[in-house]
């Protein structure tokens, strides 16, 4: 099942497809789920909430990759996932760089492929970047 449109879609290395965007932003199409990264609206569709402060990193490590996997595992499964936090671009493009990363992309290419596919000021700060460089 795909998505009504592409913006702010990005395939991930193994071809799974997640859409990226901002909270507050209407979607152009419904999600399957999920994972929101700022307090806000909630969806109609099933949903994970990361606590992951505006330019930080996510509060719980272990909890944001569990949910990360999550998301990965349903996009893989063909669903619909999407990545939304308050401005859609600094902790939307980090998770979506860490699907990336979790999806079999070097963590040292992370950024620059985010900032290709999604956003060219995805991953904001240094300690994003520090964070993705760590992920396993």
């Amino acid at each position: 099942m795909g998505w009504s449109d592409n913006r702010g879609v990005v395939v991930l290395p193994s071809g799974a497809a997640v859409r990226g965007r901002r909270v507050g932003e209407p979607p152009a199409s419904p999600a399957d789920f999920a994972l929101l990264l700022a307090p806000g609206t909630t969806p109609t569709w099933p949903y994970r909430r990361i606590r992951w402060p505006d330019f930080w990193l996510p509060v719980n490590r272990a909890d944001a990759l569990d949910a990360l996997r999550e998301g990965l595992r349903r996009a893989h499964g063909g669903e619909r996932v999407e990545v939304a936090c308050r401005g859609g671009i600094g902790r939307t493009g980090t998770a979506l760089a860490a699907l990336a990363i979790l999806d079999g992309l070097p963590s040292a290419e992370a950024v620059a492929w985010v900032r290709t596919r999604y956003h060219p000021r995805a991953v904001e700060t240094p300690w994003q970047r520090g964070w993705l460089r760590r992920l396993p």
